[in-house]
């Protein structure tokens, strides 16, 4: 029996292993490793990939995602709306510049926004609405902005797992005002360290951003607004240059992969299938299922999970604590209950394995230990 992991980019690294040593050698060997032609080069590259005119590469996805709020001016007091099911960092950065994370519930067959009930959260105080393409999964983005322009609000996506998805033909990141991604190592695209970007079609908004990520300075030792120091490394950008080159065959195998779960896996009785919807391309950084035996806890979901485990399956848990009810966020009020569909859906969501070099007959082991457990 074969152990098989979430996620191994061991295997990655042996296709461009050699591309990656010749890369980081020229640039160890060149003395310059902030900033330069490898930096330049990827943001050229990144922004040509997603059809958009700026791209300014930073040091993490939470930084991108920290530098859209303040090039928007978002300021404490503001609201932004955003879910409740993702990564902490999402809402963690809203919180760190002082406004107020505004959580609405998601929709239970994308894990997504249920773009529905957005309307009814939005007051005076909004500012800007964060949805997040969660797993690879787009959010329909349509919808978004159309409200959006109503509201006279803006539009940050948060497209930390989803590089190289689309909406009705369009990239992600390249639809609200502004788009967030993350290079971490886990993602589509993922640097051999962290790594993010800020990516738009707006000049102003972009002049801003790499102002702030550069303490502040337009020009040396002139400093006109409190800034971070928010650099992508050389290396890391000529690492993400060469990936950058695989992503779509990348992506491809992954959907691949889960057509295969989803024919292997629908009929299977208590496991739900993540949907697709229409105009959606999804990229599925994450295969998320869930187990809905029990929906009154974690218990169910969490025994599945260790006897995959036993029989050499690993599989992961995003996210077992909805945002709402973490400690940090009681200050804002909510309660057990207030998004029911992201309570439910925390006690039952499983990732099985998933990364384009699965080969068939471990995904087979996957789903047949799955049926076992169950």
């Amino acid at each position: 029996m074969n152990h098989i992991p979430p996620l191994d980019l061991k295997r990655q690294y042996q296709l461009i292993g050699e591309q990656v040593s010749t890369a980081v050698q020229e640039i160890l060997s060149s003395g310059y490793y902030i900033g330069g032609s490898p930096v330049k080069s990827f943001e050229q590259q990144f922004a040509a990939y997603l059809g958009v005119s700026q791209c300014i590469s930073c040091n993490s996805g939470t930084d991108a995602l920290y530098l859209a709020l303040r090039a928007l001016q978002i300021e404490p007091g503001d609201e932004v709306i955003t879910t409740p099911f993702t990564f902490i960092a999402t809402a963690e950065v809203i919180s760190v510049i002082g406004a107020q994370p505004v959580f609405v519930d998601i929709d239970a067959a994308t894990f997504n926004l249920d773009v529905t009930q957005i309307a009814s959260a939005i007051t005076d105080k909004t500012k800007a609405i964060i949805p997040v393409h969660l797993f690879g999964q787009p959010v329909d983005m349509d919808a978004i902005m159309s409200l959006a322009q109503a509201h006279n609000i803006a539009v940050i996506e948060d497209s930390a797992q989803a590089a190289g998805a689309q909406w009705a033909g369009k990239q992600v990141g390249s639809m609200g005002h502004l788009g967030c991604f993350s290079f971490f190592p886990t993602k589509n695209l993922g640097a051999c360290g962290d790594g993010g970007a800020v990516v738009t079609n707006d000049e102003n908004l972009a002049a801003s951003i790499r102002m702030l990520k550069e303490h502040g300075s337009r020009q040396r030792y002139y400093h006109e607004a409190t800034g971070i120091n928010s650099r992508l490394d050389a290396l890391q950008a000529a690492i993400l240059a060469i990936k950058l080159s695989y992503l779509d065959q990348w992506n491809d195998a992954r959907r691949q992969l889960a057509a295969t779960y989803h024919q292997l896996l629908q009929l299977l009785p208590g496991v739900v299938v993540p949907q697709e919807t229409p105009h959606s391309q999804a990229v599925w950084n994450q295969y998320t299922i869930r187990l809905t035996q029990d929906s009154s806890s974690s218990s169910y979901r969490d025994q599945v999970r260790h006897q995959l485990q036993q029989q050499g399956v690993s599989s992961m848990v995003y996210y077992p604590i909805p945002l709402h009810l973490q400690p940090v966020y009681q200050h804002l009020g909510y309660q057990p209950g207030d998004f029911p569909v992201t309570e439910q859906i925390c006690h039952q969501v499983l990732s099985l394995p998933m990364f384009p070099e699965l080969s068939s007959e471990e995904q087979q082991q996957v789903v047949y230990s799955l049926k076992d457990c169950i």
